[in-house]
């Protein structure tokens, strides 16, 4: 006779940049978890104590609770009393947002879900997605009482939204700290999904509706890039004009009522570059501000390899180092890079004439990856590049003496040598 299968009390599905450090903080409070991921080599790694992404003290945080079996990880969805959704929510086509990834989870966790149990979807969403999923999960099960499924409204199964709201290079505190707005789709699924994050998380949880959730989130993300892009767009007019933006920023932020954002080569990462789509998506006539916003964002990136090519152009025998690809400073992440955008835009016609410094990468991601370009030091960089673009201000580059750039014509979106 074969054993019962486990159950654990939190199933994590998805293992990325968000799951498995959520993961790992929730094992670290005594729960037992299970992650799931698709990717083979990424449970593995999890399973010997490894990490496969770039985190601050996210490697002794997993080692630690693997090593006291709190936490491993499948490519199956186990029994668990806390299924936590975590997987990419990118767009397709013309900016429409794609929730294939969120549906495939819940289908993966559909026969696994008993009476009791909570379902709670942590992935950015469009507005209304968690609806979706009770509907699609009452389709899946219809032995169980979702919520806005059952005749009684007496639901036997809880479902709620609840987003994450942390920086990366800072996860593992602010998964803790911050506050956590709790959205469920009844005010019992709200208090059954706070009850579970009150066991690890220091900061509020602060319970409202599944659609508000929603909303809050991509409010938040669509807030910043509102802000940089009046900040890059301003860069693009002081530059027309021969001026200093980084000097009027500094002097206009003397202002106690102005905090202008610092410019640089566009936006990155897979939340700021790609959520304020989901409410242009939504409402396309009404979200006039949040679209042109995104349209200065993705355009100061193109506006900077145009700039860059005319460098290229007037210096024949000029290289170029490109000084980061990475979305934001000291992370290994690449998701949605201007950088990498700019870099992969200047690869077709400049190749051979580019040196590319990225401390947090050891081979060159994307189109650059057999191209003629090369991946290389900071110093080997400088001592042979004529022109040097400014894209990411890694600490490395920050750090280094500013005589090393002696010499180089200098194109800097960050400000870093300004």
């Amino acid at each position: 006779m074969s054993e019962p299968e486990k159950s654990f009390d939190v199933a994590m599905i998805g293992l990325g940049y968000i799951g498995l450090p959520t993961a790992a903080v929730i094992a670290r409070s005594g729960l037992s978890v299970r992650g799931v991921d698709i990717n083979r080599e990424a449970v593995d790694t999890i399973n010997a104590g490894g990490v496969h992404i770039e985190e601050k003290d996210l490697d002794a945080l997993v080692r630690d609770v693997v090593s006291r079996g709190l936490l491993s990880a499948s490519t199956e969805a186990p029994e668990a009393d806390t299924f936590l959704i975590a997987v990419p929510t990118p767009f397709k086509g013309d900016h429409q947002p794609d929730i294939s990834y969120v549906l495939s989870a819940l289908e993966m966790i559909a026969p696994k879900v008993r009476p009791g149990n909570c379902v709670i979807l942590e992935s950015t969403s469009p507005v209304g997605t968690t609806k979706q999923i009770a509907a699609r999960l009452a389709e899946l099960r219809p032995d169980l009482k979702v919520p806005g499924h059952c005749e009684d409204g007496a639901h036997d199964v809880h479902l709620a939204y609840c987003p994450e709201r942390v920086l990366p290079g800072h996860i593992i505190a602010e998964l803790v700290a911050n506050d956590r707005v709790i959205g469920g789709l009844t005010p019992a699924c709200s208090e059954r999904a706070a009850a579970f994050y009150q066991q690890f998380v220091d900061g509020a949880c602060l319970p409202t509706e599944a659609g508000a959730a929603e909303m809050v989130k991509l409010s938040e993300n669509s807030f910043r890039d509102v802000n940089i892009a009046f900040a890059n767009e301003l860069s693009l007019i002081a530059e027309e004009m021969g001026i200093d933006v980084w000097e009027v920023i500094r002097l206009a932020n003397r202002h106690p009522r102005v905090n202008i954002l610092q410019p640089g080569p566009g936006v990155g990462g897979h939340c700021i570059a790609v959520d304020p789509w989901f409410l242009v998506a939504a409402t396309p006539d009404k979200a006039r501000l949040i679209r042109t916003a995104r349209e200065v964002n993705d355009g100061k990136a193109v506006h900077v390899a145009e700039r860059l090519k005319g460098m290229m152009d007037a210096r024949p025998d000029a290289k170029l180092a490109l000084l980061g690809l990475a979305f934001k400073p000291n992370i290994d992440d690449f998701r949605e890079s201007p950088a990498l955008e700019i870099a992969e835009e200047l690869v077709a016609d400049y190749a051979d004439r580019l040196l590319v410094v990225e401390p947090f990468t050891k081979a060159l991601p994307g189109k650059l990856a057999g191209s003629g370009a090369v991946l290389t030091s900071l110093d080997d960089a400088m001592a042979q590049a004529d022109l040097v673009a400014v894209l990411v201000d890694h600490d490395a580059f920050k750090n280094a003496p500013r005589s090393i750039a002696s010499g180089k014509t200098i194109y800097d979106t960050r400000g870093m040598w300004a």
